[in-house]
């Protein structure tokens, strides 16, 4: 089984066409599995629905608490991009033997066609079953080590250090 963690980001979030903000309301990890039509044994649970940028250390404890408390040794964390590597360096210093993959989207699935979010998801889902224990993250169609990446705030691409 492949336990997946939502945390927020901009994966899940909506846009209001009234106020023309974008917030959360649920997330859109079941609707992507099954448009996906993805055949394994997933379990999706929500820790939170945060803007990364938001994100305090409490909030990183329960991340780390949850993948060390759970019964599969495949992760995937659903990010915001902005803290993704402090919080992937905040998992790894736990060392869980676990594979676990953070992956997020610039765009929101909510968006339709123009999201990167369903691409993530997708690759996150081949890399945490294929990579051996360690905290990797998961962007662009690539796969970085939690200590060898850095989201390029000028391009919006994750790199390699």
């Amino acid at each position: 089984m492949i336990q997946v963690f939502v945390t927020g980001g901009t994966f899940d979030k909506q846009y209001n066409f009234i106020t023309g903000e974008l917030s959360f309301v649920d997330t859109h990890l079941p609707e992507m599995f099954e448009r996906g039509r993805c055949s394994l044994d997933i379990n999706v649970k929500t820790l939170m629905m945060i803007d990364s940028l938001e994100m305090t250390e409490a909030d990183r404890g329960i991340v780390i608490h949850n993948c060390k408390r759970s019964t599969t040794d495949k992760i995937i964390i659903t990010h915001g991009t902005d803290r993704m590597v402090e919080t992937a360096k905040a998992l790894a210093a736990e060392n869980i033997d676990k594979t676990i993959v953070l992956t997020g989207a610039m765009i929101p699935y909510a968006f339709g066609t123009s999201s990167d979010g369903f691409f993530n998801l997708g690759n996150a889902l081949g890399f945490v079953q294929a990579l051996p224990y360690g905290v990797y993250i998961a962007m662009n169609g690539r796969c970085f080590a939690w200590d060898k990446v850095r989201k390029n705030l000028s391009t919006g691409f994750f790199e390699s250090l």
